[in-house]
């Protein structure tokens, strides 16, 4: 796998991280861009330098992992994956074991940071989304759905959830963690991101279609389909 670092608004490619010897299934930057961290199939979470592309850190586990998050500061990484324990690294001392937080009976898909670090969130294939104390490594809520869940993004500014399952685009309140509002999209959904300006909601999922949605109201914008090249 090699992760590439592009531009956000035009998509331009900046750079290439070179290291990983399996795909790699998450990625992500720290809050003032100078570091990167990804997931990969070679059982390890690796830290870059997102300036010069350098590797800074690779973090062993003991299966493939899926998802990396910092915290704010930076100074901690988040790490979920198959082996279905989440870890947090300490940035300062990354030789140091990490802590670690069991209770999803299946693969972890995403782990996030939540309610300004002091809580995380983790999605799995056991069909929940689960809410965590930072400090006492306890379960807070468990959120159930019918099917595993495909993709979870935080929305911190707008103190939402966007979470997919299934055909399913589920928008929760953040704070409370009801459902606010969702609505069923015509294939599975494998990943769906709110737009910042929070208008449109874009998804991606089986049938090769990029789905654009009205945040609102609902309603479908507009698709449109991808191809494959060979």
């Amino acid at each position: 796998g090699k992760p590439m670092l592009r531009q956000g608004d035009t998509g331009d490619w900046i750079g290439t991280f070179l290291g990983h010897k399996g795909a790699v299934w998450g990625a992500t930057l720290n809050r003032d861009a100078t570091k990167a961290a990804t997931a990969a199939a070679d059982f390890t979470a690796k830290v870059w330098d997102a300036v010069t592309g350098d590797e800074l850190i690779t973090l062993a586990h003991k299966h493939i992992v899926k998802s990396v998050d910092f915290t704010e500061d930076s100074n901690n990484l988040l790490t979920g994956g198959q082996d279905k324990v989440l870890r947090i690294y300490d940035m300062n001392k990354p030789e140091a074991e990490p802590w670690e937080i069991s209770g999803h009976t299946s693969a972890i898909k995403k782990a996030l940071w939540y309610n300004n670090d002091n809580q995380i969130l983790s999605a799995s294939d056991d069909k929940t989304v689960r809410l965590w104390d930072r400090v006492s490594m306890t379960e807070v809520k468990t959120l159930q759905f019918g099917v595993s869940v495909s993709s979870m993004e935080y929305i911190p500014e707008g103190e939402a959830l966007l979470i997919t399952y299934g055909r399913t685009i589920a928008l929760y309140n953040a704070l409370s963690l009801n459902l606010i509002k969702s609505f069923e999209a015509p294939a599975p959904i494998n990943s769906a991101s709110l737009h910042p300006d929070k208008e449109c909601i874009v998804a991606g999922g089986d049938d090769f279609k990029l789905y654009k949605y009205d945040f609102t109201t609902g309603e479908e914008l507009g698709g449109f389909y991808c191809f494959l090249f060979y």
